[in-house]
């Protein structure tokens, strides 16, 4: 029902090819026609761009209305999205930190080691011989994302004013908390100012690790922040290989999630497993806030 409504919406709107679920895109071309759903839908998300990557994203974490087939698929929204050229990289890095990249950074390498709806991350060097992890963020994105939420603004509104679905799941009231937490990850000095935070509530707990992050590197446009070796949360093949305790990692997310939430009333919002990850010693490690 809820497919078929957005459909009718889109019709309207002018704007049923840009939609994956009974859009045409789905269908048109021998290649993406023969491919499962899971991945025509993600593959279609992200070509419609980070807006829609980042509600594939919320999807992929919620296995109690998404089927198992898709959820493996969007989950890969999480860090693997398209990358963007490293001429664009070093252009924005060099605009933003107002020197060359071969001045800022020992050693840059110029694949990325994850690439995700915002930004794509590369590993660096700076002078001083930190190891960091440069967070940089998507070529004109601001301008992409403000016509895409007016978009999903205006099919909230015809969706509540038609559709009594609509209206029951409050479907306005959602695209404008998206947009107010999709704006404000488009500064990155947020983030970092978060980051911060969060790493103050544990500073007495060595099981719960926050990357440091480095100012004299950061704008509103680049992150950048100590690097960490480390496995994803739900790499369960690997976590067993090398012998974590996957129910002692169960306990310390949830007791780090219940410690953010209620004790200390500010905490991750996105703990997905592209954020969440694992080191030695069953440590937890937590990125992007």
């Amino acid at each position: 029902m809820i497919h078929n409504g957005f459909g009718s919406i889109a019709e309207e709107l002018g704007l049923a090819d840009m939609l994956p679920f009974g859009g045409k895109w789905i269908f048109e071309g021998k290649d993406v026609k023969e491919k499962p759903a899971g991945e025509r839908i993600r593959l279609i998300l992200e070509e419609l761009g980070p807006t829609y990557i980042k509600l594939g994203q919320m999807m992929s974490t919620r296995p109690d209305i998404v089927p198992a087939a898709i959820i493996l698929e969007l989950e890969k929204l999480q860090d693997k999205v398209r990358e963007f050229p490293f001429d664009e990289v070093k252009a924005i890095i060099e605009d933003e930190l107002e020197l060359p990249l071969e001045e800022l950074f020992t050693e840059f390498n110029p694949v990325p080691i994850a690439a995700a709806s915002i930004g794509q991350v590369h590993k660096a060097i700076l002078p001083s011989g930190d190891i960091v992890a440069v967070k940089v963020q998507r070529p004109n994105i601001t301008k992409t994302i403000d016509t895409d939420l007016e978009i999903l603004h205006n099919l909230a509104r015809i969706a509540e004013k038609r559709y009594h679905w609509a209206r029951d799941y409050g479907i306005n009231d959602i695209v404008d908390e998206f947009s107010l937490s999709l704006n404000m990850e488009l500064d990155y000095g947020i983030e970092g100012r978060n980051a911060e935070k969060i790493a103050a509530q544990f500073k007495d707990d060595d099981m719960i690790r926050i990357p440091e992050v480095y100012w004299d590197y950061s704008t509103k446009r680049v992150l950048t922040m100590e690097f960490v070796e480390r496995i994803k949360i739900n790499d369960v093949k690997s976590l067993d290989e090398i012998g974590f305790d996957r129910c002692l990692l169960s306990k310390r997310f949830t007791e780090a999630m219940m410690k953010q939430i209620l004790d200390e009333g500010l905490f991750h919002a996105d703990p997905h497993p592209g954020n969440v990850f694992v080191q030695p010693g069953d440590r937890l490690v937590f990125l992007d806030f």
